[in-house]
């Protein structure tokens, strides 16, 4: 019995809050890409180890300072799927 391709449902967007949240969403949208992450870390310029680390969610000092910024302009961060 055939069956329809059915595409991937999307989640998102994605509200970003912690380095974990952040983590969480950069996987996501790596795996809905279909990319490893030595392949978007030569992509992106970065190491695949500082993927990994973002991925896991841990706080590194780049992005210690990009939530320090955020958090005193009082605003938070969302991530989607551009359409660029």
């Amino acid at each position: 019995m055939p069956t329809e391709h059915q595409p991937k449902p999307t989640r998102g967007p994605f509200r970003i809050y912690t380095p974990a949240s952040l983590g969480d969403a950069v996987r996501h949208y790596r795996t809905e890409a279909g990319l490893t992450q030595a392949q978007l870390a030569e992509k992106a310029g970065i190491q695949r180890s500082y993927l990994s680390e973002m991925e896991s969610g841990k706080e590194t000092e780049q992005v210690k300072r990009l939530f320090g910024v955020l958090r005193q302009l009082g605003v938070r961060m969302t991530l989607d799927k551009a359409d660029w």
